[in-house]
């Protein structure tokens, strides 16, 4: 943080994130109900993760690419909520300058990868669609590992650039942000440096990471409407939105928050809902990905019906297993529930023992 210059000025060392303010009444409504939202989104993200990872079905680009939004958005969510839950319980709204500066770091570097992740899964379905015969030629592994880094690390290069111009800035008071987390604008806004050069450059970078990866999105998804409706039957085309309508409707709902946030002009009425819009693509726009994914999605339902199958596989065997030691160390009986799967390996069990017997002898 940059010193602060004039006679009557003091570096401040924390701020106050005033959050849900004209609320007090709701805290513990509101940490009830974002603690669950916190859970359902690392529950079905890490699930996702997981059956992208373990089930060989899984394993192509479209996949590879959902693995890497659902990791995405377990670190997203919990960059922002962990706090903003203990804020909740405890009422301290404080946070320190450079836990302030780490949170807008890790946040920012976490939406320019999404832009990238997006537009990079906006790209794989124009292929699968316009061009079928070109899609394994082209989307091969090396290049979605490729495809799949660079997302990352254009992110992190974007938010390092903009986190060092607020480094940059003085910071003498007020010092309360009018939001639940360290956001771009509200930083700028209480900031007493000019920070007119740091608009700019944060506005050609916008430009340079982010106007791309948007524009092919766009135009991918453009060309893919213009092909379906060229598709003959009506089957034919709802089987081939079918493939990308929960990618879109992610993407959809994506830009189309950060746009209100961070494009339109702030009149009252935008500035007032602010917050409401910031919810939305911080905390619940996690929260719907793998409730979309998979329950639009045929491919991972069939993952996960597979994996509760051998699950539930696994449980019968122990289960199987433990009545077993029980039958040949105490002579229990057997439990009734499993007794239909017991019953082929003990009468197995008897034959090799009479068997035995019958040597010995």
């Amino acid at each position: 943080m940059a010193d602060a210059e004039g006679g009557n000025q003091t570096s401040i060392k924390e701020f106050i994130l005033l959050g849900f303010r004209n609320t007090p009444e709701l805290g513990t409504l509101l940490f009830l109900l974002f603690l669950v939202i916190y859970i359902m989104t690392m529950a079905g993200n890490i699930l996702i993760l997981v059956l992208v990872v373990a089930d060989q079905h899984l394993h192509t680009p479209m996949y590879l690419f959902l693995g890497n939004l659902s990791c995405l958005e377990t670190c997203y969510t919990s960059t922002i909520l962990p706090r903003m839950l203990a804020s909740l319980l405890t009422g301290d709204r404080t946070i320190s300058f450079y836990a302030c500066v780490i949170q807008y770091y890790i946040f920012g570097f976490l939406a320019a990868t999404e832009c990238n992740l997006l537009a990079a899964m906006s790209y794989d379905r124009y292929l699968a669609i316009c061009k079928p015969l070109h899609y394994t030629i082209i989307m091969h592994g090396r290049f979605c590992l490729q495809i799949a880094a660079g997302s990352w690390v254009s992110g992190l290069l974007a938010s390092s650039i903009v986190t060092g111009m607020i480094l940059q800035l003085t910071f003498c008071g007020p010092n309360e942000i009018d939001n639940f987390f360290c956001d771009f604008n509200p930083l700028l806004h209480i900031s007493c440096s000019d920070t007119h050069l740091v608009e700019l450059l944060a506005s050609i970078l916008s430009f340079i990471f982010t106007l791309p990866p948007f524009l092919l999105t766009v135009t991918s998804y453009v060309c893919i409407i213009f092909a379906i409706l060229q598709i003959p039957s009506t089957t034919g085309r709802q089987k081939a939105f079918s493939t990308c309508s929960s990618h879109l409707i992610v993407v959809t709902i994506f830009y189309w928050t950060i746009t209100i946030v961070y494009v339109l002009p702030k009149n009252d009425t935008l500035r007032d809902l602010n917050k409401v819009f910031s919810l939305l693509y911080t905390v619940l726009t996690p929260l719907a990905n793998p409730l979309i994914y998979s329950l639009r999605n045929k491919e991972v339902k069939e993952a996960l019906r597979k994996a509760l199958s051998k699950f539930m596989d696994f449980r019968r065997i122990q289960a199987i297993q433990a009545n077993l030691c029980k039958i040949n160390q105490n002579g229990e009986n057997l439990d009734p529930s499993i007794a239909v799967w017991v019953a082929p390996l003990d009468g197995l069990l008897t034959h090799t023992r009479g068997k035995r017997s019958s040597s010995a002898e």
